[in-house]
């Protein structure tokens, strides 16, 4: 009768533990199926912290490819001198391209001969590439082929630049920023680029001798790249204004080109104060850096709106690094 009792008393304690168990288990989860917390996505807030996504290049030794050469790499990011969590680094094996080729009307006649390497270019990017191909002219950008996949449909909208000042943006920076809005429409984890060729002169208040900080519009289209992850490289090619360096305006202009590209992550070519024999050299160095360009995605801990300075760092010696000067959030 005792062994009895017990064998009772016992199934009892473990029929009243299973209750109490069942219980915590339904207010405190599951602890053998944890739920696995999805990455944020570009731009989403969780927590009071948002994820955002910037363009860095890599150039390492020449020996090692691409992937490798990121893999091991250890790098840091400093938002506002704040070390900030990395989510993701995606490469060209992991994101396509965003390419958005951008083209100044009023360039003089010899820009005509460059339409077909700008064309070959296109053709040549790795498949699942989008590329969108505007025109910057007076008015307003015209777009004559929105992002597509379609490489060739997108070299074939390329055509021979009006070369009439009459065609002439008071300020090509005023375009750029009217593309870089277009990126909005694409998915998030792509690579972004923008391809932007002109002479960079902005005379929407007059032919001064204006800095390029001091360019309302510039200043615009570089907070609208920062703020879509987009790396704005230029091409410098003369206009009726700046062919000859007339005026001796070109020393200004291509100093806006240059500090539009370095504030986004980008590159500025030239040749001199005068037109490029070529856009060869340039387009294959491009090609290479695109192919060594990834999308950074970070966890950012400040939430202000406005620009945040931005630093990616590496321990390794041999490694250069291209990325922007900060992150707008808007």
């Amino acid at each position: 009768m005792k062994g009895t009792l017990r064998l009772k008393m016992l199934a009892l304690l473990l029929t009243l533990c299973a209750v109490f168990v069942g219980a915590a288990s339904g207010q405190n989860g599951n602890a053998e199926s944890p739920v696995r917390e999805k990455s944020a996505r570009r731009g989403e807030s969780r927590g009071g912290v948002r994820s955002v996504t910037i363009p860095v290049t890599v150039k390492r030794d020449a020996q090692r490819d691409r992937s490798e050469a990121f893999q091991q790499l250890s790098l840091t990011v400093l938002e506002d001198g704040e070390m900030q969590e990395i989510l993701s680094a995606r490469g060209p094996d992991r994101a396509p391209l965003a390419l958005a080729v951008l083209i100044q009307d009023d360039l003089v006649p010899p820009a005509a001969n460059e339409i077909e390497p700008l064309a070959a270019f296109i053709k040549k990017m790795p498949e699942g590439s989008r590329v969108m191909v505007g025109y910057m002219r007076a008015g307003s950008l015209q777009v004559r082929q929105k992002f597509t996949t379609d490489l060739t449909r997108a070299a074939q909208s390329l055509r021979i630049p009006v070369g009439s000042q009459s065609v002439a943006p008071f300020s090509p920076y005023e375009q750029v920023y009217q593309a870089l809005k277009r990126f909005e429409s694409l998915p998030t984890g792509t690579r972004r680029a923008a391809l932007v060729v002109s002479d960079g002169l902005d005379i929407s208040r007059g032919l001064d001798s204006s800095t390029p900080t001091q360019l309302i519009d510039l200043r615009r289209a570089i907070n609208e790249a920062q703020r879509r992850g987009v790396a704005v490289y230029t091409i410098y090619s003369p206009t009726n204004l700046t062919n000859n360096n007339r005026g001796g305006l070109v020393g200004n202009a291509q100093s806006a080109l240059n500090y539009l590209a370095g504030e986004t992550g980008g590159k500025a070519f030239f040749q001199g104060l005068s037109a490029p024999v070529s856009f060869n050299p340039f387009l294959e160095e491009l090609t290479l850096t695109l192919d060594r360009q990834f999308a950074l995605t970070y966890l950012s801990t400040h939430t202000k709106k406005g620009f945040h300075k931005l630093d990616v760092q590496t321990a390794q010696d041999d490694v250069e690094i291209t990325h922007p000067a900060g992150a707008y959030k808007k």
